[in-house]
């Protein structure tokens, strides 16, 4: 079949009903979540020969585009797609460039206490507003690992936006992960519940406390890495495939001597690093304050803003 025809996945030379019927199964219903995998990983997923998977690959990939080189001016509209999601502080907003973008991973690292946890449920509400008030106009998903989630926090920081606290909770969707396997799986049950509703949001809480408590010891640190990066992958994916913003929290290391005295180093190392687009490190302040420190972005300088965390949520500090 010549790739000008290739619209759908059963367009894919080979693709009868049972091999899509086991890509669907797996989450693999669209060229791009074909195009952006490896041959391993895809027949991995679904038990289709490595080399067929290989076909499928090459085939989605030039169907959907995937992979060409693209001019500048190119990449600026595409750029253009990307939405910002107010945190509900104008000086936050301001060191973001606008506020957390679509289609990235954003991270919030910090100690017990910092405010993490307060973002993911900030942004979940302010998600739901419409674009011109600075949300996505979406719903959200969030994984909790450390059974943070609290509903009457998310009642207040809606009431405080003039919004239905129940509608607003209707609309945010909480899977509770107690082990790293369920976490990763987890992706794939949102990426399901994207293709029917409009997930505009996608928040971890906490990314590495699970791998953290399980692959203990340094003859474990390279299978937890792996790990690691291949669910930050599949975070990072979804953010693109549904120009979604993905907001991750983060601890930081409880000994820090072991590390040159740096009290600020955030858990997965290189693997979380480089996955991060946007790196937010979060620390106590005077009179109740948090200091956010932009650490890490492509195109933005490093620079703090103080916020405050009230009864009506995230504001100016």
């Amino acid at each position: 079949m010549s790739e000008a025809k290739i619209k759908n996945v059963t367009d894919l030379t080979g693709v009868g009903p049972s091999i899509a019927d086991k890509l669907s199964d797996a989450g693999y219903d669209t060229l791009e979540a074909i195009g952006t995998q490896s041959p391993g990983e895809l027949s991995s997923a679904t038990g289709i020969g490595k080399d067929t998977c290989t076909k499928f690959i090459i085939e989605a990939r030039k169907a959907a585009d995937i992979g060409a080189f693209l001019t500048g001016t190119q990449l600026m509209e595409k750029r253009a797609t990307v939405g910002k999601l107010t945190t509900s502080s104008s000086t936050f907003d301001e060191l973001l460039g606008g506020g957390v973008e679509t289609q990235s991973i954003t991270e919030f690292y910090g100690p017990y206490g910092s405010g993490k946890t307060q973002f993911i449920l900030q942004l979940a509400v302010n998600a739901q507003l419409p674009v011109e008030e600075g949300g996505l106009g979406g719903e959200v998903a969030i994984i909790d690992t450390e059974n943070t989630f609290r509903p009457e926090r998310i009642i207040s920081m809606a009431k405080a936006l003039d919004l239905d606290p129940d509608e607003v909770l209707s609309r945010i969707h909480v899977g509770r992960a107690y082990n790293s396997h369920q976490q990763m799986l987890m992706v794939e049950k949102v990426s399901e519940m994207a293709k029917e509703r409009p997930i505009k949001m996608l928040g971890v809480d906490s990314l590495t406390g699970a791998f953290r408590a399980e692959y203990i010891g340094r003859g474990n640190l390279a299978d937890r890495q792996g790990k690691i990066s291949a669910h930050m992958k599949e975070l990072a994916r979804f953010g693109d495939l549904y120009n979604a913003a993905v907001v991750v929290t983060n601890q930081v290391l409880s000994n820090p001597a072991a590390f040159f005295g740096d009290p600020t180093k955030p858990i997965g190392g290189h693997i979380v690093g480089h996955t991060s687009k946007f790196r937010i490190y979060l620390r106590r302040g005077k009179a109740g304050r948090r200091v956010c420190r932009l650490v890490d972005s492509p195109h933005l300088p490093e620079n703090e803003a103080l916020i405050s965390i009230t009864e009506d949520g995230i504001r100016d500090g």
